[in-house]
């Protein structure tokens, strides 16, 4: 039976998550620190999420790995997955830039993702830092979509023009979850896109240039939005295996919605 692992913090994703996982049977465990009691460490099936700092730490005391997406994939996706032009360099020569740019670091929240100058760039940082760097683009609409053996298991709305869609439910049209499952779908069935067994991806809506992705995340310590908890709970279950099998491309035709908000 699986244990799921929470970390301290309490938030409306964990609470979500929790609830299903009492649904389905699931043990759970919130912790009240960085370290795992004793008689929790020889659980046979640990399941974990939590936040960047906190989880890894867990994973590693639980016999587990939690891994990111590699920092160079948005930049080594296809092009017509993206819709806009990105590299990856330092933050030293990102900073001498004088257009505005868009610029990340790939897999943390060291400084918040935003446009910037290069002089408006944090001071704080090293110039060896690794960032992505491209081109600024509006985003009309953003989804997000768990994965798992490359189909999609549930989605969710989460912005539209830049605005949280916490106050409406994280609701979307028919229409629009159509046009998700179709692009999503075309992506997930590309075998030039790597991809691990778990992973989240959130694609949307450039203005001017229509679908793309907008970037990969770790499935551990993503926010569900309004994605169904137990299709969520069922990458999860997952993410910390170093089995990483071939499966053929397939995606599911009907999504798993749910009414739980992050």
């Amino acid at each position: 039976m699986p244990t799921l692992f929470f970390t301290p913090r309490y938030t409306e994703d964990s609470q979500a998550l929790w609830k299903a996982a009492a649904s389905l049977g699931w043990k759970t465990e919130r912790l009240t620190s960085w370290r795992v009691p004793d008689h929790l460490k020889a659980v046979e099936d640990p399941v974990i999420y939590g936040e960047a700092m906190f989880a890894p730490a867990l994973a590693e005391q639980l016999g587990r790995v939690l891994r990111n997406p590699p920092d160079d994939w948005l930049v080594r996706l296809p092009y017509e997955y993206k819709q806009r032009n990105i590299r990856m360099t330092t933050l030293g020569e990102a900073r001498i830039a004088t257009e505005p740019a868009f610029v990340k670091p790939p897999n943390d929240k060291s400084f918040p993702a935003d446009v910037y100058r290069g002089s408006e760039l944090p001071a704080e940082f090293e110039d060896t830092m690794t960032v992505l760097v491209s081109e600024v683009v509006r985003w009309e609409r953003e989804f997000r979509c768990f994965i798992l053996d490359r189909q999609l298991q549930t989605f969710s709305i989460y912005s539209r023009h830049g605005e949280l869609q916490r106050d409406q439910k994280f609701a979307s049209e028919p229409c629009e979850d159509e046009e998700v499952r179709a692009f999503v779908c075309k992506m997930l069935a590309d075998q030039r896109v790597e991809l691990p067994t778990t992973t989240v991806i959130d694609v949307g809506t450039i203005q001017g240039k229509g679908w793309a992705c907008v970037e990969q995340n770790a499935a551990w310590g993503a926010g569900i939005y309004g994605c169904d908890p137990a299709a969520v709970l069922r990458v999860l279950q997952r993410t910390s295996s170093d089995a990483d099998p071939s499966h053929q491309p397939t995606c599911y035709t009907a999504q798993a919605r749910g009414a739980k908000a992050q």
